[in-house]
């Protein structure tokens, strides 16, 4: 019997009541065709209803795509998500506190399938301690209607410990570039290899069922097996979606350069334009060092790999994305997630294990905001609730991270013979008293005596044992006027307090290359 099916067909196997799964990165990996069925069925006929929806990553595009379909009353019950922030509707729900919502670790979610396929309790680490999703706190409940404890700390050997607990699963929805008339699927034109095995088996063994959304049919036995991602065996339906909704990431149809399937000259990728962003991505590049594992986040830390191209400096180290990438430069803005000219794709899970373990030597993470105790906050804002990604995992378990922001938002800055100006204040101080949610726990990091570094345009600070201090000024600015007045709370100014370096304020620099050999 043929495994293909139609769209409309693949909608109506999600039943009422259904714990259903979907892959995604952004756009990429997730079967937007079948979730717009979904959608199409459910304003027809009022079902699927009561569902609970389960992703690791953000899945939309920041408009109506991605998780946006499925954002209704009475079609969601539940969601436990990594990230909400690409998927404006669903994350106005949780606003409005219509749902059961979790927002839990991407690396965490990640990492579940496997536990759930072995038919194991659930995933088992340090990971969240101090943060939001730590028991003590919230648990990773960010709505009133969630009740039950998907958390718990336990004890091992007299040690604390997080035991993020296994779900029910009942449909999982997976994305691939080819399937065979057996159902075997392969990835060729996907710009990561995601975690659609442990998916698939993790659903498998829970007696439930596997929808593929594919772009292309294939021949039986015409795949090359060590090709194939997921056995057809594992596949109960295949559904084929037209090429937009099968989008590579959230900006790119199809690029083989992202896939891995070509190489581009680096001097191809756009230069960053002179800005803020600019110096403070530049400052944040002078702390990386040759043959270190490095992690970049999404938003004004993806500057330090523009600069990194820029100044010709990438084979003293190695970029990586949570999402499997090793080498080459990372993508940034809509393509986030994928990377140009790859040394090495590896499956998302694989690569949280490595992470998780201490493998990353430095991060470099956004810096939405920070308070005196050292706390960071990227996952909620006042009612608006967007969840922490891998900022979590990442953040927790790198030797040294680098937190990249603004010191306000909204300031206007001008820079001109190496020297910063303030043109006009910003509104929000994102340097606070305390933070709305603690994304990263500063007590966490100093008791593990973690390298922590706060840049920005203006200034440097440095999270060390007595507390917040502030180690570097912006060459031009007052003290008082420029900066402790930009922030809510007086850190300890250090005794050396230093001058940042006039270069990185002009437009050319050329000069990164001597503070990492040096």
């Amino acid at each position: 019997m043929s495994k293909i099916i139609s769209l409309e067909k693949a909608a109506e196997l999600i039943p009422d009541n259904a714990s259903v799964a979907w892959s995604t990165i952004g756009m990429s990996f997730f079967a937007e065709a079948v979730a717009k069925s979904v959608e199409q069925r459910f304003l027809e006929t009022g079902h699927p209803q009561n569902l609970t929806l389960i992703h690791d990553c953000g899945c939309g595009d920041g408009k109506g795509k991605g998780m946006s379909h499925l954002a209704y009353e009475g079609l969601v019950k539940r969601l436990i998500s990594g990230h909400t922030g690409q998927a404006p509707k669903m994350a106005d729900m949780i606003s409005k506190d219509e749902i059961e919502a979790y927002l839990l670790p991407q690396g965490v979610l990640t990492t579940m399938w496997r536990q759930i396929a072995g038919n194991k309790p659930g995933v088992i680490t340090k990971i969240g301690m101090g943060t939001y999703v730590d028991p003590l706190v919230s648990g990773g409940k960010v709505t009133t209607l969630a009740k039950e404890d998907l958390v718990k700390r336990i004890s091992i050997e007299e040690e604390e410990w997080l035991l993020y607990k296994t779900f029910p699963l009942d449909v999982v929805v997976i994305r691939a570039t080819t399937a065979d008339e057996d159902g075997n699927l392969s990835v060729e034109e996907e710009a990561m290899l995601a975690e659609i095995l442990p998916m698939a088996q993790a659903v498998k063994n829970r007696g439930g069922i596997v929808i593929a959304q594919v772009k292309y049919i294939a021949e039986r036995h015409s795949i090359h097996p060590k090709e194939v991602k997921v056995p057809g065996v594992l596949v109960d339906y295949i559904t084929v979606a037209p090429e937009e909704d099968h989008m590579q990431t959230i900006g790119t149809t199809y690029n083989p350069g992202l896939a891995g399937n070509s190489r581009i000259p680096l001097n191809a990728i756009p230069p960053m334009p002179f800005s803020d962003r600019k110096v403070i991505a530049r400052r944040a590049a002078m702390e990386l060092e040759s043959n270190v594992m490095v992690n970049l986040g999404i938003g004004m830390p993806d500057g330090v790999a523009s600069v990194a191209a820029e100044e010709q400096v990438t084979r003293y180290f190695t970029l990586t994305t949570e999402l499997g990438t090793y080498g080459g430069i990372p993508a940034s803005g809509a393509d986030f997630g994928a990377a140009w000219n790859a040394d090495a794709i590896i499956e998302h899970e694989a690569q949280f294990d490595f992470y998780d373990g201490g493998g990353l030597d430095i991060a470099f993470l956004g810096l939405a905001q920070a308070d005196q105790q050292g706390n960071l906050n990227v996952s909620k804002f006042g009612p608006k609730v967007v969840g922490p990604g891998g900022f979590i995992n990442i953040s927790q378990s790198a030797k040294k991270v680098v937190f990249c922001g603004t010191l306000e938002n909204g300031a206007k800055l001008s820079f001109e013979n190496g020297e910063a100006k303030v043109v006009q204040e910003g509104k929000v101080k994102k340097f606070v008293q305390s933070v709305d949610h603690i994304t990263f726990s500063g007590a966490v990091a100093q008791a593990n005596k973690k390298p922590v570094l706060f840049i920005t345009e203006r200034c440097v600070l440095e999270l060390r044992e007595e507390g917040m201090v502030l180690t570097e000024i912006a060459p031009g600015l007052d003290l008082e006027r420029d900066v402790l007045s930009a922030m809510a709370f007086t850190p300890i100014i250090a005794e050396d307090l230093k001058t940042m370096p006039e270069e990185i304020f002009q437009e050319s620099w050329g000069g990164l290359e001597k503070y990492i050999i040096g």
